[in-house]
């Protein structure tokens, strides 16, 4: 993917960021994925005050792409405002796992943009892969 893809992705990112709602914790996180039609869906970290009923940023997006009928995340960018690199949580990585593969690209953020990228299997190795079960 083009850098100028790759930083409107951070960018789309950013900008999500920016509408969390985080009264408890004070720590926003914005995320972006470009579906396999090249769309991109972003989402935000929406807290509620019964802990940990909320939903990070990962989940929101992949819960506006599935909406809007995308089913294969290409890549994902992740921001927090307060934390260089932020990684999705266990529960996010094995939810971008569900709808990409092992070679999807992860772009960890800053306030600057993107600090690195990793594949998805670096992130979670060892998934629970719903095929293996069957």
């Amino acid at each position: 993917m083009a850098d100028d893809a790759v930083n409107a992705l951070f960018d789309a990112a950013r900008d999500a960021m920016a509408h969390a709602h985080v009264p408890y914790s004070r720590f926003p996180v914005g995320a972006a994925i470009r579906d396999g039609e090249g769309r991109v869906h972003t989402g935000a970290n929406i807290e509620v005050v019964s802990f940990p009923e909320g939903w990070c940023a990962e989940t929101t997006a992949i819960g506006h792409m599935v909406m809007a009928g995308g089913r294969h995340i290409e890549e994902v960018a992740v921001i927090a405002e307060k934390l260089a690199k932020c990684t999705p949580c266990g529960g996010c990585r094995q939810r971008l796992a569900e709808f990409g593969t092992a070679e999807t690209k992860v772009h960890l953020c800053d306030e600057t943009g993107v600090v690195e990228t990793v594949r998805l299997s670096d992130m979670l190795p060892m998934g629970f892969d719903a095929e293996l079960s069957k």
